[in-house]
C-alpha cells in the first residue's frame, strides 16, 4: 500500500477535509496516475451527501481525472511512463458478459465499479481523483491526445463523454435538430459536441441570461422555459433532445417538443423520479430513454473528435481547499462551467 494526499467527505453532512488515504500496489495490469486535475461534477454533490443512497465514508470522490503515468506494471502494455492519460467514472468491469465484449462496460451486467464508492473486484472500496495518485487497471485508462490540455480535458471524462454518447448513439449530426435542456456542466459539453458534428442545436434554459454564452459555444438557437410561448411555438420541432439537468422537470412538456419518433434522453440523474404522461409518448411515436457515459472505447473515441475538433470544457481552476465552496456554487448554479481542481494544492 502507498499513502497519498486526498480531500474526502468525512460524513453526509461534513464539509470536505485533507486527508491522505491507502492505494493498492502496481500489479501487473496496473497504471499508476500522478493527478494533475481533477472536475468536479454534480455526482460528486450527490454521492458524498447521500441522495443516492448510504455511503461508506471516508469517502474521495472525482471521476473526472486527467495526469501524467509514472508507473506501469509487468504486463502493461497499452500504457508507458510518461503518458498524459485519463480516468473517467468507471475503473472496473467484469470483462466477460455480453455488454461488457461488445465494449459498453459502462452497462456490464455484473455491475461496472465506479471510480469513487464502490466495491471493486479485490473486495476494497474505491476512492476517486480528488487524490494525488490512483492506481487503475490497464484496460480503463484512456490516452489524452496532445491537442488537449489537462485540464480542460478532465471533464471531458464524465461530461464530455456522458453527451457525447447519445449524441453518437441517436443519429446527431448534419440535418438533424438538437436541443439541449440547460446549459450546466453538462450542457455546455453537448452543445459544443453537437455543434461539431453538424447538428441544429437549440438550448432550452430557464432564463436567457446565459444566452450570449450559448450562442457562443455553438448553439444556433436560446429560448427560455420559463416562457410558455416556447413550448408552443417548439412543438413537434426536434429529432433529439438531450436533457442534462439533475432536477425533476416537466417530461411530457418536453416531450412535445419532438418531430416525430423523436427521441428524449435523459443523462442528468435526479434524485427523484420524473412521470410521464404515455400520451405524450404514443402521440407522435416518440422515445423516452437514458443514457450514462460510455464504453472505454467511445470515451478513448470522444477524446479523439475533441482534439480534432479543438474541444475542451470551459473550467475554472481550483485550489483544493476552495472544494467546499465550490460545491455550493455548483448547487446556485454559479460556475461556467466546470470546477476543476488543481491537485499540486493537495
Amino acid at each position: 500500500m502507498t499513502t497519498v494526499k486526498a480531500y474526502a467527505s468525512p460524513s453526509a453532512t461534513d464539509d470536505l477535509i485533507a486527508t491522505t488515504i491507502e492505494r493498492r500496489e502496481v500489479g501487473p495490469n496496473d497504471v499508476l496516475i500522478e493527478i494533475k486535475f481533477a472536475g468536479i461534477c454534480h455526482s460528486d454533490i450527490h454521492t458524498v451527501r447521500g441522495d443516492w443512497g448510504p455511503q461508506q465514508y471516508p469517502l474521495v470522490p472525482g471521476h473526472e481525472i486527467a495526469g501524467v503515468v509514472t508507473q506501469v506494471g509487468s504486463a502493461v502494455t497499452k500504457h508507458a511512463v510518461g503518458d498524459r492519460v485519463g480516468v473517467g467514472c468507471m475503473v472496473n468491469s467484469c470483462k466477460e458478459c455480453a455488454n461488457c465484449l461488445k465494449g459498453e462496460e459502462q452497462y456490464c451486467l455484473k455491475g461496472m465499479v465506479g471510480t469513487y464508492g464502490a466495491v471493486d473486484r479485490d473486495g476494497t472500496i474505491t476512492q476517486g481523483g480528488y487524490s494525488s495518485h490512483v492506481v487503475v487497471t490497464e484496460d480503463f485508462v484512456v490516452r489524452i491526445p496532445e491537442g488537449l490540455d489537462l485540464d480542460v480535458a478532465a471533464p471531458l471524462l464524465c461530461a464530455g463523454i456522458t453527451t457525447y454518447s447519445p449524441l453518437r448513439h441517436w443519429g446527431a449530426g448534419p440535418g438533424k435538430k438538437v436541443a439541449v435542456v440547460g446549459l450546466g456542466g453538462l450542457g455546455h459539453m453537448a452543445v459544443k459536441l453537437a455543434h461539431a458534428m453538424g447538428a441544429d442545436v437549440t438550448v432550452l434554459s430557464q432564463s436567457l441570461k446565459k444566452q450570449e454564452d450559448g450562442l457562443r459555444l455553438g448553439a444556433d438557437h436560446y429560448y427560455a422555459t420559463s416562457d410558455e410561448n416556447t413550448f408552443k411555438e417548439l412543438a413537434g420541432t426536434f429529432d433529439l433532445i438531450i436533457n442534462t439537468v439533475s432536477a425533476s422537470i416537466d417530461i411530457s412538456s418536453y416531450l412535445q417538443l419532438l418531430a416525430l419518433e423523436g427521441a428524449l434522453v435523459n443523462v442528468g440523474a435526479p434524485a427523484e423520479p420524473l412521470p410521464v404522461n404515455a400520451f405524450a409518448l404514443i402521440g407522435g411515436r416518440r422515445s423516452f430513454a437514458g443514457s450514462m457515459i460510455g464504453g472505454i472505447r467511445e470515451t478513448q473515441e470522444m477524446l479523439d473528435f475533441c482534439a480534432e475538433h479543438g474541444i475542451g470544457a470551459e473550467i475554472e481552476v481550483i485550489p483544493a481547499e476552495k472544494i467546499n465552496d465550490a460545491y455550493e456554487r455548483v448547487l446556485a448554479s454559479d460556475v461556467r462551467y466546470r470546477f476543476v481542481i488543481d491537485t499540486a494544492t493537495l
